[in-house]
């Protein structure tokens, strides 16, 4: 399977490195001994047997959708949000992580939301020139030194690598969903629809989820009402209750994505599309919709959400 697809994955290999990497090799922070299981903001659902993946002309070769097939997954509560940057501030406050993007001195950042001078200054992957890798880029200052989250509390955390995905869960005392748990969660209980709400995209009129609209990657009309990431429960949830699982952040799973693939340091599978989807190179943003991208990455348009098992929770 391929995982640098288009905008949808861009692993920290695709640039040289451009800034200091010193401690990138740090771990990530253990999880709190005296954590509880996290309860709040989770929803328990009933599990059981539903069709996985997708056979969909939209599907990219190499992304894995299919074939179509029946998997079963155990009750288990999912977030109805992804992580939030106000919850994900905790997480900091309490444990001193350091994210893959701090140690690493750097982050990919859309270049739509950079100066011309900062776009002209920063390293790109040679396919997806749209990314710009940059110094002091982060999950507290997403589009580099001088922005930052004050007025985005609500919004998911973003420049988050699965590394620092699982380790917030650690600490919160759940975990990152499987992939087959996502999915199904996604799905609200439809069979194989296409989005959480049914084949339509926007049934009688009404815009869902948070995309791309234009033409990508020059002119975002941004006819759903943002450019960059919405707050967590922007737009309707599915039938059990998810917000944005598709549109908005790619998020986190545990799986490899590629079965074969090295368990430790092989991409990670990320579901659910972005605000940078567009029809016109990627249909990710569909609830079979998926990639990969190597654990230490991290960009402006991935974040997560967790999941526990209904017996711990």
């Amino acid at each position: 399977m391929s995982f640098l697809g288009s905008c949808c994955a861009v692993p920290r290999s695709a640039v040289p490195q451009p800034g200091p990497v010193s401690g990138a090799t740090e771990p990530p922070s253990a999880a709190s001994a005296d954590a509880p299981v996290r309860r709040d903001g989770m929803v328990l659902l009933p599990g059981g047997t539903f069709l996985m993946g997708n056979e969909d002309a939209a599907a990219r070769p190499g992304d894995g959708e299919g074939p179509v097939r029946e998997v079963t997954v155990a009750p288990f509560r999912i977030d109805v949000c992804a992580v939030t940057n106000a919850a994900f501030a905790d997480f900091v406050a309490a444990t001193d992580h350091r994210t893959e993007a701090e140690r690493f001195g750097w982050s990919f950042v859309f270049a739509g939301f950079l100066t011309p001078a900062q776009v002209h200054a920063t390293a790109f992957p040679a396919e997806t020139p749209w990314w710009r890798a940059v110094e002091g880029a982060d999950w507290r200052s997403p589009e580099g030194p001088g922005s930052d989250v004050a007025d985005r509390q609500d919004h998911p955390v973003v420049h988050v690598g699965w590394t620092d995905a699982n380790a917030y869960a650690r600490w919160a005392g759940v975990r990152l969903p499987s992939e087959a748990e996502w999915e199904y969660a996604a799905r609200g209980g439809l069979d194989q629809a296409r989005y959480p709400w049914g084949d339509e995209f926007a049934p009688g009129g009404e815009l869902r989820c948070n995309i791309w609209h234009g033409d990508f990657p020059v002119v975002n009309t941004s006819e759903d009402g943002w450019i960059g990431t919405a707050p967590v429960t922007t737009y309707t949830p599915n039938a059990y209750g998810l917000y944005n699982t598709v549109g908005n952040v790619w998020e986190w799973c545990t799986d490899p994505f590629d079965a074969d693939g090295d368990p430790r340091t092989g991409p990670r599978t990320i579901r659910g599309g972005s605000y940078l989807c567009h029809d016109s190179y990627c249909n990710r943003y569909r609830v079979a919709g998926r990639t990969g991208t190597t654990p230490d990455s991290t960009s402006g348009h991935v974040g997560f959400r967790c999941a526990a098992s209904a017996a711990s929770a």
